[in-house]
Parts: C-alpha cells; structure tokens; sequence
C-alpha cells in the first residue's frame, strides 16, 4: 500500500505590525534640506567661492560636538595640500618677486621658485600647526562656528574676533592660542629658510599678517553661504 503523502505544517501567522512604528515615511527628503556629517554637523560648501578651501566651517547653531585629533590632522592636512593652495603660493611668490623681498634669492625663473617654495612653506606649515597639531596637544577646536544671523556688521566683528576666541574640546571658549601660538611657531621655523628677513620686527609682521590673513578667511566663511544663496535665486530668478 502507498504511503500517504504527509501535508507540511501550516506557516506561523505574522505578528502584528508594531505600534510604535513610523506609520508615514517620507519616501523623499526635501533638496534643501541640510545634510550632517556623523557628529550631526552640517555638511558646508568645501570651496568658498568654488575656489578657497573650506573645510573647517560649522555652524555655531549646531549641537555641539567635539572632534578627534585625527580628524583635526585630517582638517589641516587638507587645507595644506588642496590645489588652490598652489595657485595662492604663486600669487605671493609674483608679489615678492616684484617687491624683491628676500633679495639673496635672485631674480629671474630661479628667484621665483624660491620665492614660490617658501610662500607655499609657509601656507601648509601655518596650517598644519593651527588647524592640526597645536589643536590637537591642547585639546582646541580648529573649527570656524559660523554665526549666520544678526547685521552685517556685528557678523563681521564676530568673524574677525574668532582669530582671539576659540572653543575647547569641553565646548567652553578659551584665548586663541592654537591661532597665535600656531602661527609664531609656523614664524619661527620659517626664519631658517628666509636668510634675509631673520630679525624680531620681520617675525613680527609676518606673525600678524599670517593672523590678519585668518582673520579675513574667516569673514568669508561667515558670509559665503548668503552669498551662495543670493546667486542661486538670481540664477532662478533668470529661468
């Protein structure tokens, strides 16, 4: 006699949906909608001006959140080797040769390359001293806390404080000192390569033009997003 075909068991009945799950999800987010980054930081423009590298804006508004020094590090060595950094270091580079500073390196092809190598020295060796390794050792933040509200000129006062402001690891605001005490070390081992303009009054000027020039930077990352949103309309506006 056959043996009788056996039926398999019944599937289990699935459970109930659960009552704490979302009912409505948005298939799509807004395209305005800010994107964050893993500590919640809002992911900024990395050019200003399509040009300048941007890659240590935030906005003050955010929830805080400290950073790492790896990522520190990270932030600086960026800084120092995008490409437009190069570009900037020929531009000072035609300006000294121009005004023949450091007169022992010579003119022609051969005085510019020192001039060049030296202005780009100078660029990556002040940020990797500002934005990486004194942040890191004293536990500061490189990072420029974007004010986005309030008049032009109370935004501006702000940028340009920020060169004596910084915030610590902790959150809480402390003297600038990765910004001054960056900057005279990035002066100081520059003395060994500039053989002509190695006295106290030439560090001093290079030290608050390399401050002065931060501080400026600053003022463009405050303003740069109005300034990215002011021609997206115009260009909506055109079509």
């Amino acid at each position: 006699m056959m043996a009788q075909g056996v039926n398999p068991p019944a599937a289990p009945p699935a459970p109930p949906p659960s009552q704490d799950a979302p009912k409505d999800l948005p298939k799509d987010l807004p395209k305005d909608a800010p994107k964050e980054d893993a500590n919640g930081q809002p992911i900024e423009d990395k050019r200003i001006y399509g040009v300048l590298p941007n890659n240590r804006m935030t906005e003050a508004s955010a929830p805080f959140h400290p950073i790492t020094a790896k990522q520190k590090i990270t932030i600086a060595f960026k800084d120092s080797f995008d490409i437009p950094v190069y570009p900037t270091a020929g531009l000072f580079a035609a300006l000294y040769q121009i005004e023949n500073q450091n007169p022992s390196f010579g003119q022609g092809m051969a005085g510019y390359a020192k001039r060049f190598a030296t202005a780009y020295g100078d660029q990556m060796i002040g940020n990797m001293m500002t934005e990486g390794f004194f942040p890191a050792v004293l536990h500061e933040d490189p990072r420029y806390f974007r004010l986005g509200e309030g008049g032009m000129r109370h935004r501006t006062f702000y940028a340009l404080s920020q060169i004596f402001v910084t915030r610590l690891d902790n959150g809480h605001k402390s003297f600038n000192i990765e910004e001054w005490g960056g900057n005279a070390t990035a002066v100081a081992i520059s003395q060994a390569y500039y053989p002509d303009t190695r006295d106290a009054n030439d560090a001093a000027q290079k030290l608050l033009i390399q401050c002065a020039t931060d501080a400026f930077s600053n003022v463009l990352k405050e303003f740069w997003p109005d300034v990215k949103k002011k021609l997206h309309k115009k260009k909506d506006d055109q079509h």
